[in-house]
């Protein structure tokens, strides 16, 4: 009988991730010898713990805040986890610890799936500039994106993924959104606006067009105003917690050695525990 493989999620703090949830459920699923847990590292001893996945009984981890930079600059990165400048997953491959960031293909996986009309996509306009912009844009250019602009407070940052993805990324002050919708055929939300204890996110979408996508990568609450006001207009939605589910597969085909699939019953498994309590 095979050693059973086990991984986990590493972040300060780590009670709040699904993934165990996710990746237990494939687990059983497919019925492997294995095991997925929480690990809450600080900050101070993040580089220790990674540097000793194996003598901790892992074959690689996923990685949530506040380790994800850390986790780059500890790992063997590819092309992704380079161009995003942040590592979400590790995985050990002989000597070598490897990162990647499945962010990417989790949110371009979840709008093919839920909005596949966004594929006519030409302009989209990213907001917020944080390290899931730097994902959502480097997708974006992946499938060819040809005009990207990226509205935030501080333009600045915004100008800063200018300079990493190069000409086809518009920096443009938060101000401008109104003006920018008219243009748009894929609104995306990369901040923490409309997450269950900030500031909602009040857009008016009037100014977008009929056939626009709009895509939320919050999933607490799963249903966001941004997402209600876009269904509202009758535009196609992609939710955040779509994309919690498809960026997992690829980190869960690393370490068990089987690509598993994101399906109905396990988005029900995990909205259930999505719902408060009481």
């Amino acid at each position: 009988m095979s050693e059973p493989r086990r991984a986990c999620v590493i972040g300060w703090p780590a009670g709040h991730s699904r993934s165990p949830l996710i990746h237990n459920y494939w687990i059983r699923q497919h019925g492997l010898a294995g095991e997925y847990r929480q690990e809450a590292v600080p900050p101070d001893r993040f580089a220790d713990f990674v540097r000793h996945l194996a003598a901790h009984g892992y074959v690689g981890a996923n990685v949530t805040i506040p380790h994800k930079e850390a986790a780059l600059a500890l790992s063997q990165p590819d092309a992704r986890a380079e161009a995003v400048g942040a590592a979400n997953t590790l995985w050990l491959d002989g000597g070598a610890l490897r990162s990647t960031n499945t962010d990417v293909e989790g949110f371009l996986a979840n709008l093919d799936e839920a909005a596949p009309s966004w594929r006519r996509a030409r302009r989209a306009l990213v907001l917020g500039a944080g390290g899931a912009a730097r994902a959502v844009v480097f997708g974006l250019i992946e499938r060819g994106i040809a005009d990207i602009c990226v509205a935030n407070r501080t333009v600045a940052r915004a100008a800063a993924l200018r300079e990493r993805f190069g000409a086809r990324v518009r920096p443009a002050p938060w101000e401008d959104i109104p003006r920018l919708m008219a243009g748009a055929d894929l609104l995306v939300n990369t901040t923490s606006l409309g997450m269950a204890g900030q500031p909602a996110l009040a857009l008016d979408l009037s100014p977008l067009p009929a056939d626009a996508v709009v895509a939320d990568l919050v999933y607490v609450p799963l249903e966001t105003a941004l997402l209600r006001a876009a269904q509202a207009r009758g535009l196609a939605v992609a939710d955040g917690l779509g994309m919690l589910l498809h960026q997992a597969v690829r980190g869960f085909s690393l370490w068990f050695g089987v690509r598993p699939s994101v399906t109905p019953d396990l988005r029900r498994l995990v909205e259930a525990d999505l719902e408060p309590k009481g």
